[in-house]
């Protein structure tokens, strides 16, 4: 079973050598629906947290030259928020540790001055112009404005059970932790992107929400999800199905595992699970990616003894961008890690 829930994943795992040398993030993404024009469009929003032992009352940012000439590492809350569509965007604000509250115990919530996340609110705002956005390239952002106050209900986790579990995450086992509270959340309220309103209504929002946390990122990197799934046997809608599909290269205690994901796929009710850290399932997985002029592919394959599921999902690039982050120890790894909302 993978439909656990686990509130005690979601708190923030940054301490001992992740303290000093670690990452914790909390992922949002939603559709809203603009008040004026009636049009869908899909939305982000991420709390990421970065080296809270090496901050102070000011963020540090790995990719200034001065910072990295000095070996000094990044340190800071980042909000990232933003949309995908023809007019993506992504906009970051950075909080150096001195303004940042985190509560360590269950429910688990992070916030700096407006800005806050918890398992069933979000709130923040970001502004950026464009003369800000191209004088400071550290920043990693475009420019433009989001707010946003929302509501969250998640509704299925995705526990990836032992591999994220409290013996390996003492041990700090492994260099990319995955937990998924909700994989399908339903979320209401309002965004204003650019002076545009926008309503997140729970039966429309196909939301998600999951959490990463680690020493670094795996590369290759891949994560594939959605709730907005229709039947090519019924031509129904699925109203209670949704999959999640996430991974690369793993390490673990510093050991490449190679290329291998985790899935799961909740359909109607019923779970399919492709989960290398469960013995015994015979769980293997397949994947390549294909950029094209136009669009990218992303084709997976995962088994186990009793089924497979097969995926495919194309996006088109005008409608993507390349996500941004910096590594704990400074190094920009991605720099082309296509990211979109709408395949």
């Amino acid at each position: 079973m993978f439909n656990i829930k686990d509130p005690e994943r979601n708190l923030c795992m940054l301490d001992g050598p992740f303290a000093s040398q670690g990452y914790d993030w909390w992922w949002h993404s939603f559709t809203a629906v603009s008040e004026r024009t009636g049009e869908e469009r899909q939305f982000f929003v991420e709390y990421f947290l970065c080296n809270p032992a090496l901050g102070g009352s000011e963020p540090i940012f790995g990719q200034l030259p001065e910072n990295r000439k000095k070996g000094r590492c990044p340190s800071y809350l980042m909000v990232k928020a933003g949309c995908w569509g023809e007019e993506h965007a992504q906009l970051h604000r950075f909080f150096g540790w001195r303004d940042v509250k985190i509560n360590d115990t269950v429910p688990y919530f992070v916030c700096a001055q407006n800005c806050y996340a918890s398992d069933e609110r979000l709130r923040g705002s970001v502004e950026i112009t464009a003369e800000a956005a191209a004088e400071h390239p550290e920043w990693m952002c475009d420019s433009g404005s989001m707010q946003w106050d929302l509501k969250l209900t998640k509704q299925v986790a995705f526990n990836v059970g032992y591999g994220a579990g409290k013996t390996f995450r003492d041990l700090h086992a492994f260099e990319m932790y995955w937990h998924a509270e909700g994989m399908k959340t339903a979320y209401s309220g309002t965004v204003v992107f650019n002076g545009e309103v926008y309503h997140a209504d729970p039966e429309r929002s196909f939301g998600y929400a999951d959490k990463n946390w680690g020493s670094s990122f795996t590369s290759p990197w891949l994560w594939l999800a959605t709730s907005d799934l229709t039947s090519k046997i019924s031509g129904k809608r699925l109203e209670n199905s949704v999959f999640d599909i996430g991974g690369g290269r793993p390490k673990a205690f510093g050991v490449d595992l190679g290329r291998i994901l985790l899935g799961a796929f909740w359909y109607e009710g019923e779970e399919y699970e492709y989960n290398f850290s469960k013995p015994g399932t015979g769980a293997k997985s397949a994947f390549w990616f294909s950029e094209q002029p136009d669009e990218v592919v992303w084709h997976v394959t995962m088994e186990n003894k009793e089924s497979v599921m097969e995926t495919e999902v194309h996006c088109r690039k005008k409608d993507m961008l390349f996500v941004n982050y910096e590594a704990p120890n400074g190094e920009k790894r991605h720099n082309r890690l296509f990211n979109g909302g709408n395949g």
